[in-house]
């Protein structure tokens, strides 16, 4: 018996009974959110919350905290937290740029790869040979990753012409695709303004308007994860070395090169999104254009259960309302008062059918003071609009909170030979 057949197990029932949601169940609860998008959009006026501008922006801001999330994903599958991330997209974005103005924006996209690989490789040598605890190596690559670029930027853009110590010369955008005659007619169809046709034709003309090829290559690379990790020998034995190393050795698995493998992968995904972000968001490096979204990431994956779907999810959320602050401002995160109020009368709804009368009721407070504030007000203060993005993701993370089951062996110390 193969040693891929032999780790293969019935996966155990969820507690409480819980199964995974199928298909068309999932295809339900898409159409009824954005059924409820386009209520909210008619109620409030907001027809920019879902038009093909805003969807092309939430993409494109969703990418690089979702490539951070798929990083992650993989070196947490494995056993090892990878606070890193953060670092090794700081990392991506660097030698993207470096090498993406001097050679252009695909060769740029390689070394952003190889950059954050290379963060990865240091964060598996740090925490799986020599065993040192996984946030501490995470955050030193983080604070090293600031020096590293800062220091290189010093020699390498300053004195060239259209850089300096803090930014890297402009670089060559990469093509951008866009179907000709269905952008058009998804284009008109969305301004409209009708209920869920036009909000759906928004969804699709931003998905085939004026897209770049690497956000192709990213949201490709989700289900290639998944398929991976999922349906393969080696995605099976890398899996296992994220629940139960000991095990795995026993069965012959290479705990360390698996760990090594892992890890390596995610620098490489979160470097290609720091990548993305000089490449194709902005066209240039600049110091902390990151912006945190390494850490993002991290919730985003968290939030999607350590799954591809789930995590993909979760970063297109940020993205979307991040996309709002940006587009709109106050007139969409105002309409996204009502939305929430909305999502939580739905939440009280569910509490009281579980019969969580407390939960319940802490649920219909918050919504009675969101429906107060949407209708006594016409917009939010800037303040709230410029934290809306992080609001939202804090408020995700805290809701799915009680379904998450992380790998049972991530971030635990291993020794090779413990199985034997």
């Amino acid at each position: 018996m193969s040693t891929s057949k032999t780790i293969a197990a019935r996966p155990a029932p969820l507690k409480g009974g819980r199964r995974k949601l199928s298909l068309p169940v999932v295809l339900l609860i898409i159409a009824g959110a954005l059924a409820l998008v386009s209520l909210v959009r008619l109620i409030s006026g907001a027809n920019d919350i879902t038009s093909v501008g805003q969807v092309r922006g939430a993409l494109a801001l969703a990418v690089p905290i979702g490539l951070a999330g798929l990083g992650g994903l993989w070196a947490e599958r494995a056993g090892v937290i990878n606070i890193g991330l953060e670092g090794m997209m700081i990392l991506g974005t660097w030698f993207g740029a470096w090498a993406g103005f001097q050679w252009g924006p695909w060769v740029g996209v390689l070394f952003g790869i190889l950059g954050g690989c290379l963060g990865g490789l240091l964060h598996a040598v740090i925490t799986v040979t020599f065993g040192v605890n996984h946030i501490v190596s995470g955050v030193a690559i983080n604070i090293l990753a600031v020096g590293v670029t800062r220091y290189l930027s010093n020699f390498a853009f300053d004195g060239v012409q259209g850089g300096s110590s803090k930014q890297s010369p402009r670089i060559d955008p990469i093509d951008r695709i866009t179907v000709p005659g269905l952008s058009d007619w998804m284009q008109d169809l969305q301004q409209q303004h009708w209920f869920l046709i036009s909000d759906l034709a928004g969804i699709i003309g931003g998905l085939v308007t004026g897209l770049s090829l690497l956000t192709v290559v990213a949201l490709l690379l989700i289900p290639a994860t998944w398929w991976i990790l999922w349906r393969t020998p080696f995605g099976l034995r890398l899996r296992s070395c994220g629940e139960s190393p000991t095990a795995a050795e026993t069965l012959g698995v290479n705990v360390y090169k698996y760990k090594y493998i892992a890890v390596t992968v995610s620098g490489g995904l979160a470097g290609l999104g720091g990548a993305f972000l000089a490449i194709v968001a902005t066209g240039i490096y600049q110091e902390g254009q990151t912006g945190g979204r390494g850490y993002i990431g991290l919730a985003a994956m968290i939030f999607g259960n350590w799954m591809p779907g789930g995590m993909a999810l979760g970063a297109g959320l940020f993205g979307f309302t991040d996309s709002l602050k940006l587009r709109g401002g106050a007139e969409n995160v105002h309409a996204m008062l009502l939305l929430l109020a909305i999502l939580l009368v739905i939440a009280v709804l569910w509490q009281l059918y579980k019969k969580k009368y407390v939960s319940a009721a802490i649920a219909a407070v918050v919504s009675a003071l969101l429906f107060t504030w949407y209708f006594l007000t016409d917009q939010v203060p800037s303040q709230f609009v410029d934290a809306a993005p992080y609001v939202t993701t804090l408020l995700v993370l805290s809701l799915s909170a009680q379904r998450l089951r992380m790998p049972k062996a991530n971030g635990m110390p291993y020794r090779k030979g413990e199985g034997k």
